[in-house]
C-alpha cells in the first residue's frame, strides 16, 4: 500500500502522525508541500489547507488522525503474505 504524508516544517501534527505511524510499523512518504508545488496543488485540489495530508490508495486525510492510522495497520493485517 502506498502512503505519502504531505508536510510542511515545524508541524506539530505532521511530527505526531510521523511517530504514530512509525510505532505501528507503516511505511510512508514524505513530501514537503513548501519545497514542491506540485504537491502542494495536489493538496489544495484534495480541498485541504492545513497539513498534515495522508494520502494512501484507497482514502486520505488532512492533521493527525490516529483513528486512521490504526486503520492502516488493521488493512495490513488483512494483505495477503507474500
Amino acid at each position: 500500500m502506498m502512503v505519502k504524508v504531505y508536510t510542511k516544517p515545524g508541524c506539530v501534527q505532521c511530527n505526531a502522525t510521523y511517530r504514530a505511524m512509525d510505532a505501528k510499523g507503516i511505511d510512508y512518504d514524505v513530501i514537503d508541500i513548501t519545497e514542491d508545488p506540485a504537491a502542494l496543488e495536489l493538496v489544495k485540489s484534495l480541498g485541504y489547507l492545513q497539513a498534515p495530508v495522508v494520502v494512501t490508495d484507497e482514502d486520505h486525510w488532512g492533521g493527525f488522525r490516529p483513528d486512521k492510522i490504526s486503520e492502516l495497520v488493521a488493512e495490513r493485517a488483512c494483505w495477503p503474505s507474500t
